[in-house]
């Protein structure tokens, strides 16, 4: 009778069904939209292709080509960069935030949408802002450091600050990721706050103590995601406001593809130059889980 139960048991329920069924058009969207092109992409790599006539197989190529030119090390050198000073700058500041934030208070509705609305705006309409802004001869920016007696930056046209100055403008769309976080903050029982002020913690080592270790699976799935997001998101600034420049320093690797496969119709080489920027985002996001050390913690049943 145990067995019979334990087999009957096993069978999909009519619930079940219904949720396999509610699932299916994501899978397929997933497969039609993700899978596919990434099976495709793999196998354009390894071949010779122009949109024009029928692809060749060319083995590793694409891939010998792409280590010996200078413009592809250019591009995953800036990329490294942007990504290395935009990550932590956006995490450390959606965490203050988000602590500053996190009490209700008056007024803190609007301060909350305030951070979370240049997350909500077109990325042409965002990129051409900043243009605007960082504009050198009439840009707001400059005309308040000249109040301070500053001269004026040239942002974009100095190939010395162009890259930081396109960092600085990924600084700004963290609403995302401050909400999760807001999230995640009040998942933290007020208890271990109290338990710690009774015991003569401070401030600070609440928060080095008991506030990034709690919210530490939160930190790693926003890490994560910008990681992901820093990756492809960098295609509309870097092509409305510098088109790479000056002198390649804001190229990064969505831009390269890009102008790779349209404007050189070497799709072989774009598709190469994608597939190692999988397999370089796929080992950041493993060695980032290592280093923050895995989720945090586990609840135990």
């Amino acid at each position: 009778m145990i067995r019979r139960a334990t087999r009957r048991s096993r069978l999909p329920t009519k619930y079940d069904r219904s949720l396999y069924l509610l699932l299916l058009p994501y899978l397929l969207g997933t497969t039609l939209l993700v899978l596919v092109p990434i099976g495709y992409t793999i196998a354009l790599s390894f071949a010779s292709y122009d949109a024009l006539s029928p692809p060749i197989w060319t083995g590793l190529d694409n891939f010998r080509m792409l280590a010996a030119d200078p413009l592809f090390l250019t591009a995953i050198r800036n990329s490294l960069f942007f990504m290395g000073l935009t990550i932590p700058l956006r995490l450390v500041i959606t965490l203050l935030l988000a602590l500053l934030l996190n009490r209700w208070r008056r007024g803190v509705g609007f301060y909350r949408a305030a951070v979370y609305l240049p997350t909500i705006i077109p990325s042409v309409a965002y990129a051409l802002t900043w243009l605007w802004i960082l504009n050198p001869f009439y840009g707001p920016l400059n005309l308040v450091l000249g109040t301070f007696g500053i001269p004026p930056v040239a942002w974009f046209a100095d190939s010395s600050t162009a890259l930081p100055a396109l960092a600085f403008t990924a600084l700004f769309q963290i609403g995302e990721g401050f909400v999760v976080l807001l999230a995640g903050l009040r998942e933290i029982p007020d208890e271990y706050y109290a338990a710690a002020a009774i015991d003569g913690a401070s401030r600070l080592a609440m928060f080095r103590y008991l506030t990034v270790p709690l919210a530490a699976p939160w930190l790693l799935l926003l890490t994560i995601r910008d990681i992901i997001m820093t990756a492809q998101s960098t295609f509309a600034p870097t092509l409305i406001m510098t088109q790479g420049g000056p002198y390649y320093a804001t190229l990064l690797m969505p831009l390269l593809i890009y102008k790779t496969a349209f404007d050189r119709f070497r799709f072989g080489e774009a598709a190469a130059m994608t597939l190692i920027v999988l397999v370089g985002v796929a080992l950041l996001i493993l060695a980032a889980y290592l280093l923050l050390g895995g989720w945090g913690y586990e609840d135990e049943v």
